[in-house]
């Protein structure tokens, strides 16, 4: 089995970091490198998750305060409208009379 860092596939970057050329569709040496290339994207899949999961927890605090903003302007807007509501039992209850 050839190694990666052994193949014409696989370059160093500037910081040191390697750089994978190959292409599981179109230039594949061994079968063992198909396994690497899987498992390289699905640990840069857990990467963007994590990310996004701290997008997500810096966002909480501020979609809480939004949602309890939020319930309290319709608990206003419910109140505001409640004498409506009272009229409309009370001209029901005189009708039924």
């Amino acid at each position: 089995m050839i190694q990666c860092s052994d193949c014409e596939l696989c370059q160093r970057g500037a910081d040191g970091e390697m750089i994978f050329l190959c292409d599981p569709f179109t230039n594949i040496k061994e079968p063992e490198c198909l396994a690497k290339w899987q498992l390289l994207r699905l640990n840069t899949l857990i990467q963007q998750h994590e990310r996004l999961q701290q997008v997500y927890d810096r966002l909480a605090p501020m979609q809480e305060k939004l949602f309890n903003y939020m319930e309290r302007e319709i608990d206003e807007q419910e109140d505001t409208e409640s004498w409506k509501r009272s009229l409309d039992e009370d001209d029901e209850d005189e009708s039924s009379c």
